[in-house]
């Protein structure tokens, strides 16, 4: 029995502190999100030899779910590696966490996800597929999704196809065997492409949408976060709208549920919105309420933003998870 399958882009972390001149030399746009070629990956990596670099399996649905599994939850994951070395790697990380994985390796060359991280916290994030575009329906594991009480889909994997139809498979099986659906928006880039039919999700299968202000503003055509949270409360279950250091704002049963933030001195703010999810996921379906799971993913964020990764280097302990 699982409490979530989560699916998206299986892609090794490779983070990495440089200064703002070397984003400058290779002409990345800072903080942003670019999908890159193989060869511009190695030249990228070659470029960076000599930096404080660290790995870890990754991809924004997986850090997800292994933040869920770090609260102590029980989550399995679709992705697709292949079976090199870093492929390989991804998979004993995933298991060493409490992951169950499910989706036979293939050759090629696994996804990368380069983490470029500067003073200032902020993260440049040069990502190259490889064999994670080609997840397909046929990957998705339809016992897992029975087995568990929420399904957890990447908004990524609408960039492209096959991935967008395993996507569409992880719904379609997650409604005939009556488990909930979470969906995340991933990126504002993906609005502007895909915002028709993102709202049909909303409208249609999604139990519960995970969204920024940016990614909400841009799907609502409103300012204010409340009126954003609601307009969009009006057709999904649930809502969680991050706001960044300002907390966030959880739509459920028609009441406004405020968040506040947690100061803490930001250090890399990879992977926030992902641990964020993963607390609330494992709030819910672990018996907390939704302020609890609230307060529990504040607070899980403020420390993802204040060290180096996007999982929690000194796990919660059951007292503070217990205290949300």
């Amino acid at each position: 029995m699982f409490d979530v399958y989560a699916i998206g882009n299986a892609l090794l972390d490779i983070q990495a502190h440089v200064s703002d001149s070397v984003l400058e030399e290779l002409k990345f746009a800072k903080g942003m999100m670019t999908l890159v070629e193989l060869e511009t990956q190695k030249k990228v990596l070659h470029h960076i030899l000599g930096a404080k670099i660290s790995r870890c399996a990754g991809g924004s649905a997986a850090n997800t779910i292994i933040g869920l599994a770090q609260f102590g939850g029980k989550g399995a994951f679709g992705g697709k590696v292949a079976r090199d070395e870093i492929g390989q790697f991804y998979l004993k990380d995933m298991d060493a966490v409490g992951v169950a994985t499910a989706v036979e390796p293939v050759d090629g060359q696994t996804g990368t996800s380069v983490i470029l991280i500067t003073e200032d916290a902020q993260r440049t994030m040069l990502t190259n597929l490889s064999v994670a575009s080609t997840l397909t329906p046929d990957d998705v594991s339809e016992k897992q999704i029975q087995s568990s009480k929420y399904v957890y889909v990447e908004g990524y994997l609408f960039a492209g196809e096959p991935t967008r139809q395993a996507a569409y498979r992880t719904i379609e099986l997650a409604k005939r065997h009556g488990v909930k659906v979470a969906l995340t928006v991933s990126d504002p880039f993906l609005i502007q492409y895909h915002r028709d039919e993102f709202w049909k999700l909303i409208e249609g299968p999604v139990d519960l949408l995970f969204c920024n202000l940016e990614e909400a503003r841009a799907l609502t055509g409103k300012l204010d976060p409340v009126d954003c949270a609601q307009e969009i409360h009006r057709h999904a279950e649930n809502v969680a709208l991050t706001l960044g250091g300002d907390g966030s704002i959880l739509m459920h049963e028609r009441q406004v549920i405020p968040i506040e933030g947690v100061s803490c001195k930001a250090v890399d703010t990879t992977g926030a919105g992902d641990m964020y999810a993963g607390a609330i996921l494992y709030g819910i379906t672990n018996g907390l309420s939704w302020k609890q799971a609230g307060h529990l993913a504040s607070r899980a964020a403020a420390r993802v933003v204040s060290q180096l990764g996007a999982r929690l280097a000194k796990p919660m302990t059951a007292e503070e998870i217990r205290q949300g």
